[in-house]
């Protein structure tokens, strides 16, 4: 999984992208079909600064979040905590549709099966 850090109207030092970095990381403990993310810093307004993450899945749509705090990390923290909403979401969404084909399929097999027997 690819994970870029870039900012947008200023500077972010290598120890905060590695920050950065590692917070979206567990991400992929969520969701493992993860390919890349993508997070952007905005600090035209230092007091106020924008973090937007937007994360591309395998198979899957782009997941995007977006937050505004006082602080930079509080900022990543409220997206991440949206993006790992979006992701729970997604993922129940995908495994109670191969549950319903699991179903779908038994229910078909046992009444050719009965079929066969009458």
């Amino acid at each position: 999984m690819q994970v870029r850090v870039s900012t947008r109207h200023g500077h972010l030092s290598e120890a905060s992208k590695e920050k950065i970095t590692k917070k979206v990381e567990k991400l992929r403990r969520l969701f493992d079909r993860l390919n890349d993310i993508q997070v952007v810093v905005d600090l035209k307004d230092e007091h106020n600064p924008i973090v937007e993450v937007q994360a591309s899945a395998e198979k899957a749509k782009d997941f995007v979040a977006s937050e505004k705090s006082t602080e930079m990390m509080a900022a990543l923290d409220l997206v991440l905590d949206k993006l790992e909403k979006q992701l729970r979401r997604y993922k129940e969404k995908v495994v109670e549709r191969h549950r319903d084909r699991d179903r779908e399929g038994r229910q078909a097999e046992s009444e050719y099966t009965a079929d066969e027997e009458e």
